[in-house]
């Protein structure tokens, strides 16, 4: 039985669970349940701390987890990512008030406060910055109105937080983080196998549309550059024999330009289809 370990709270665990329903597996009902069994599909889920999930992995108490790419690596525990996951995107970014013209630099002899102790040491020490690290658990916004930090190192979604608390960004991004799918070592079994194909069915099903439309025979050509497919488009004659049918898988984020271009080149009846599922 694959043993799977999911963050319990925060912003990764209802996206987390709900990629997992897509997947077809059973997700827990109530958020006070920490152990789920689901034995159709032979897993079993376990409902831990964000911060904890990589460190579980790690040990091998788990087979594989849900965690993001910033917390694996602030762990530092012996668990490596096997798959970005496409969602929870953010950007591990430095702050400081009147920031924008400050360098990675000026943090030499500043004290940073973050709640990503490890990640942030190791950055510095990769880019000889000598400078103190202040650990604090959330809410570092704070830290520097109140004296605590001259900086600090956080995870940046949209901004917003940071510039009501006076902060602007600067410098490079320590990290561009995103939720992963972790696992311990280099050996890949045949469970861990089946649900990195439904996982990544998932993904591609988020990611792309099928797109339907009838064409005549001698634009086809030109509707095929439009649309050419995951691998190929599938063409079928019409009762018409002048024209044909074509279906290929689109960009959902290209789809209306797409049916654009399709229409302008003699393209008709253009239908499209969200995907729910998809092995590829």
């Amino acid at each position: 039985m694959l043993r799977i370990a999911v963050p319990n709270k925060g912003s990764l665990s209802d996206p987390a669970s709900r990629m997992l329903a897509e997947a077809g597996y059973r997700q827990r009902r109530e958020s006070r349940e920490l152990v789920l069994v689901d034995a159709d599909n032979d897993v079993e889920f376990f409902y831990i701390r964000p911060r904890d999930v990589a460190v579980y992995v790690g040990a091998g108490t788990v087979d594989v987890g849900i965690t993001g790419r910033d917390l694996l690596l602030d762990s530092e525990a012996p668990a490596i990512e096997h798959r970005g996951l496409g969602f929870a995107r953010a950007t591990f970014r430095f702050a400081a008030p009147g920031g924008q013209n400050m360098t990675i630099a000026d943090l030499q002899g500043k004290r940073i406060a973050t709640s990503y102790d490890s990640l942030v040491t190791n950055y510095l020490a990769t880019h000889g910055i000598d400078a103190t690290v202040v650990h604090l658990d959330g809410a570092v916004e704070s830290s520097v109105r109140l004296g605590v930090a001259d900086a600090i190192a956080d995870v940046v979604e949209t901004g917003t937080t940071l510039r009501a608390a006076g902060m602007n960004v600067f410098g490079d991004p320590l990290l561009e983080s995103e939720a992963i799918l972790i696992r311990r070592g280099d050996e890949i079994s045949h469970d861990l196998q089946i649900l990195d194909g439904r996982l990544e069915g998932v993904i591609t099903a988020r990611n792309y549309v099928l797109m339907d439309y009838d064409i005549e025979r001698d634009k086809l050509d030109l509707a095929v550059r439009l649309t050419p497919g995951y691998q190929s488009p599938t063409v079928a004659p019409l009762h018409d024999e002048d024209w044909v049918a074509v279906r290929a898988m689109v960009d959902r984020k290209k789809m209306n330009k797409v049916m654009d271009d399709l229409h302008d080149v003699g393209a008709r009846g253009i239908l499209v289809t969200p995907i729910l599922t998809s092995r590829i």
